[in-house]
């Protein structure tokens, strides 16, 4: 196996697991939340809407992931780096997701592209994990369980 297969290969991997872990991550909140708290006013109401955009943020960079590693799996299914990501090119052009214009970048600029989604979709996480958090020392008072 070639350098860039392997690399094109741990960057679907990768790039999967990652989706899938901050995906099923945002919604355990989701099926938690109701259960543990159970309070009223304005203020929850707005931190809970907020929670949910950033759950929905979260969910869709999570799907934007899994496109990208089976973008990468596409190219890895070629002899070479060059015809690889030319049927990506090809596929993205034809679901005018991309237009074909100039020298096209290389899997390295590729997979920049894909680590720089991932720390988005990891800082929307952590931005709604820390809601969430904040609710529920909201909803207990500030007293630990118990």
């Amino acid at each position: 196996m070639t350098p860039w297969k392997i690399a094109a290969s741990a960057a679907a991997r990768d790039l999967r697991r990652n989706s899938l872990f901050c995906g099923l991550t945002a919604l355990l909140p989701l099926i938690a939340g109701p259960i543990t708290g159970g309070y009223g006013g304005f203020a929850p109401t707005l931190s809970w809407l907020l929670m949910l955009v950033c759950c929905g943020i979260v969910l869709a960079l999570a799907i934007h992931l899994l496109f990208d590693a089976l973008l990468f799996r596409l190219a890895a299914s070629h002899e070479t780096e060059a015809a690889g990501l030319a049927a990506v090119d090809d596929l993205l052009s034809r679901m005018q997701l991309r237009k074909l214009d100039g020298a096209p970048p290389g899997l390295e600029r590729r997979i920049a592209g894909s680590r720089r989604i991932v720390w988005q979709q990891r800082l929307a996480l952590a931005i709604y994990l820390v809601i969430f958090a904040i609710l529920q020392v909201n909803a207990s008072g500030g007293q630990p369980p118990g």
